[in-house]
């Protein structure tokens, strides 16, 4: 159903079928990384593709297969769910997504909220 392909930011997931509003694209697991731990993390790389994790958002967590390779935008076709219980971030369909299509999520969370995010936009 997806596939990772060359873009304008690097590398992003693509839809290799349609994929319906709604419709789950994809479950990652996650390697959770302490709160404590956070200033060791941001000095790396993997801070550009962690998620804030827990009740209160006070962890990182790294989404392994595909989770960390959604490019952002501000008009996304998916959104993200964290699924505590399972640890694991859930990947929905938030409009219809056409085949070769790259599938997009808001890094605020919330697919309408227009927060600037801590790069520039493309």
């Amino acid at each position: 159903m997806l596939e990772v392909r060359e873009c304008k930011y690097g590398r992003g997931v693509f839809a290799k079928k349609k994929i319906k509003k709604g419709e789950l694209i994809h479950v990652a697991p996650v390697i959770i990384s302490p709160g404590g731990e956070y200033k060791n993390l941001k000095k790396t790389v993997f801070i550009e593709y962690v998620f804030w994790w827990g009740e209160d958002l006070e962890e990182c967590a790294l989404a392994l297969g595909y989770g960390s390779l959604f490019n952002h935008s501000f008009t996304p076709n998916a959104l993200y769910k964290l699924n505590l219980s399972q640890k694991t971030i859930d990947f929905y369909a938030y409009t219809d997504i056409n085949k070769g299509d790259e599938i997009l999520i808001n890094y605020n969370g919330d697919p309408n909220n227009s927060t600037p995010v801590w790069f520039d936009v493309k």
